[in-house]
């Protein structure tokens, strides 16, 4: 295991905790959202702030960057969408009756979730809302959004009014209940019944009809986001699910039992377990055979994602790390302590490509040996079938 070291630049610009840190499709800028109720864009290429959005009235909850807009939602009710050049509030959306805790940008919508039991669609060239979508019990806290035409073949799609729309919103609640909506409706198209605690985070696979939930129960279930149904559980951690990545057909768990999970999705069976933290593990990202991981211990870290043995720990934050990205081999941390962190991780990068060669090598070596064994033993059969004649 390398040693922590420190990290590249530390940006102390904003006066209260980092709560979200989203980079832009062409990687050249970074937002963040804070506790202070301001957003703030960096650049990638010098790692300065280049912009300061002020106008939310208390914290932000979530941001998302787009190559040319910024977009905010905050616990003053409103989501605001501010040029990234000029930092100028380009429209404000009001409608929501408390919290947004989250928001999602896909094509020309915008969608947010909100502690008042709704979420709600947007237009996001104006600030009309679309549509509303109510039946849950309890807050919105997490979002996803795909195509029927991702998913459903020309004979099974629905009545002819969702046609004209074939956009779908995911939403995960408080009150245990993941449900399927039509955009252009607001129809409710399926209930995902099966949690018994909060859904925390989900993951879309639209090419595979999988959807996977995390939540407070200790589990991550699968579902068939076409039928409804449910696929599979995954049981094995001991604390809430938190965060999920998916990679290849591997999911990723991060949990309050502060460890990660890695998960066959094919069959369900956990093949790898990466601990260390000392906290729950707040938000994880894979990044080229590397997992890293932010946790509630106030470090980042490092592991070989096939192993699990742990290559680096980032230590230097305060508070609990809430968000990574990277980018250029360079992680971004965000943490409640109001800090922006940048690394380096070329070295592990680097060290990582290395052992994956040497594997693979070994790899094709180990087979060649096989092929040899197995034709050394095919030959050996065939001479004591020939001898004993059978």
């Amino acid at each position: 295991m390398g040693n922590s070291g420190s990290a590249v630049k530390v940006c102390t610009d904003h006066q209260g905790g980092i709560n979200w840190l989203s980079l832009s499709p062409d990687g050249q800028r970074l937002l963040t959202g804070s506790e202070d109720g301001t957003a703030r864009l960096w650049s990638t290429a010098d790692s300065q702030c280049h912009g300061h959005f002020q106008g939310h009235e208390s914290y932000i909850t979530f941001c998302h960057l787009e190559n040319e807009a910024a977009f905010t939602c905050s616990a003053d009710h409103t989501i605001r969408k501010w040029d990234v050049m000029t930092g100028q509030c380009l429209a404000i959306y009001r409608g929501h009756t408390s919290i947004v805790n989250r928001i999602l940008v896909a094509k020309d919508y915008l969608f947010s979730g909100s502690y008042d039991r709704t979420a709600r669609c947007w237009s996001v060239d104006k600030e009309k809302q679309i549509q509303e979508f109510r039946g849950h019990r309890n807050c919105v806290l997490t979002l996803a959004h795909y195509s029927s035409r991702d998913v459903l073949e020309e004979e099974e799609e629905e009545e002819e009014e969702e046609k004209v729309s074939r956009d779908l919103l995911v939403t995960g609640s408080t009150d245990c209940t993941v449900k399927v909506w039509w955009v252009s409706s607001g129809r409710c198209y399926q209930t995902l019944l099966g949690h018994t605690g909060a859904v925390l985070c989900l993951i879309l696979d639209a090419p595979n009809r999988e959807l996977f939930s995390g939540s407070t129960d200790y589990t991550i279930r699968t579902w068939n986001i076409v039928t409804g149904e449910q696929l599979k559980v995954f049981k094995e951690h001991q604390g809430s699910v938190i965060c999920l990545e998916l990679v290849n057909r591997h999911l990723y768990s991060g949990s309050a039992d502060r460890t990660v999970k890695c998960w066959l999705v094919d069959t369900g069976e956990r093949i790898q377990t990466y601990k260390a933290h000392k906290h729950s593990v707040s938000t994880l990202k894979y990044h080229a055979g590397i997992l890293f991981t932010g946790s509630g211990d106030a470090c980042a870290r490092a592991f070989n994602s096939k192993s699990g043995v742990l290559q680096k720990i980032f230590r230097g934050h305060k508070f609990i790390i809430n968000c990574i990205q990277i980018h250029n081999e360079l992680l971004y941390t965000a943490s409640h302590d109001g800090t922006l962190r940048i690394w380096d991780i070329r070295g592990i990068c680097k060290r990582n490509k290395r052992r994956w060669k040497k594997e693979r090598s070994a790899q094709g070596r180990s087979s060649q040996k096989g092929s040899l064994s197995r034709l050394f033993n095919n030959k050996v059969g065939c001479m004591v079938q020939q001898e004993t004649g059978e």
